[in-house]
């Protein structure tokens, strides 16, 4: 591994990548501009009831656009769903063009003769970060997209209340929602290391993920395990994504140890899956990919 030519491994990834048009929209694209004509449709059919419920009353229609939208909730809305399911399997789509692509058009031979198997492979994962940092911006432009929407349906006024924001907290939550969409496609990498299949790579985290979801809803009930269980965080690490969540958010009673708990799973299901594609990946023959 020579650390001087990983910046090349990046930027020709990197290029590859954003030349990938369609990768790019439904990776970070789509499932904003989906949350802002939802959001759009979801303040139509508000103002619609709403608007019904004021007749029914006899209270003022004027009610309605009464008070200011504050651009920060729509921040907040965004920071909060920044991780959701829909980003985590749309950005699927993103790695399995970064991590199986070389399978797929069989061109591994080509590039692993200029550059060493670790540089490759830790170039791709560096680009699915900065697609990961470039998806969670757009989701948070949708939110404040969100407010804006509102307030143009509801002819009501714009502010930007900033009282009560705090910098650190929201810092943590980005950070901490970088980290579970990383992880979420360390699954897809390992997959793509293990099958060469671009497929395999866009369904088996899905799978994966279905399957802890499972676990983690009546799943814990039928095995007798407690969320806040090692057991439980450690096999969940979607579970371990909301309990450290709600330590950042400041939520009471919190089991004594528990966000160490969620601390050692996301870190267990992000480094275990990548040390396994290295270790798999340095010893494969790619003579024919």
């Amino acid at each position: 591994m020579s650390v001087t030519l990983l910046p090349d491994a990046v930027r020709s990834e990197a290029y590859r990548l954003v030349r990938n048009r369609m990768a790019v929209f439904w990776s970070v694209f789509f499932v904003p501009l989906l949350f802002i004509a939802g959001g759009a449709i979801f303040h139509l059919v508000n103002k619609g009831k709403a608007a019904e419920l004021a007749g029914a009353t006899g209270l003022p229609a004027d009610l309605l656009t009464a008070a200011p939208v504050n651009l920060m909730d729509g921040f907040g809305i965004g920071v909060g769903a920044i991780a959701n399911g829909a980003i985590l399997v749309f950005m699927l789509i993103g790695a399995a063009t970064l991590y199986a692509g070389d399978y797929r058009w069989e061109t591994w031979r080509l590039t692993s003769a200029r550059n060493s198997r670790v540089n490759l492979l830790l170039g791709k994962l560096a680009v699915f970060k900065l697609t990961a940092l470039a998806t969670m911006a757009t989701f948070l432009i949708a939110g404040l997209l969100f407010s804006v929407t509102e307030a143009v349906i509801y002819g009501r006024s714009l502010t930007f209340d900033a009282e009560g924001f705090k910098a650190g907290q929201f810092g943590l939550l980005v950070l901490l929602a970088w980290v579970r969409i990383v992880q979420y496609a360390m699954i897809a990498l390992l997959a793509a290391i293990l099958t060469r299949s671009m497929l395999a790579t866009l369904f088996v985290p899905v799978v994966v993920g279905f399957a802890q979801s499972l676990l983690g809803g009546p799943g814990l009930g039928l095995l007798g395990w407690e969320p806040t269980a090692w057991q439980s965080q450690l096999l969940l690490p979607g579970l371990a994504y909301d309990t450290l969540k709600a330590a950042i958010g400041g939520a009471p009673g919190l089991a004594d140890g528990l966000t160490l708990k969620a601390v050692v799973s996301l870190a267990l299901w992000t480094l275990a899956p990548l040390a396994a594609a290295i270790a798999l990946f340095s010893r494969q023959d790619l003579s024919k990919e």
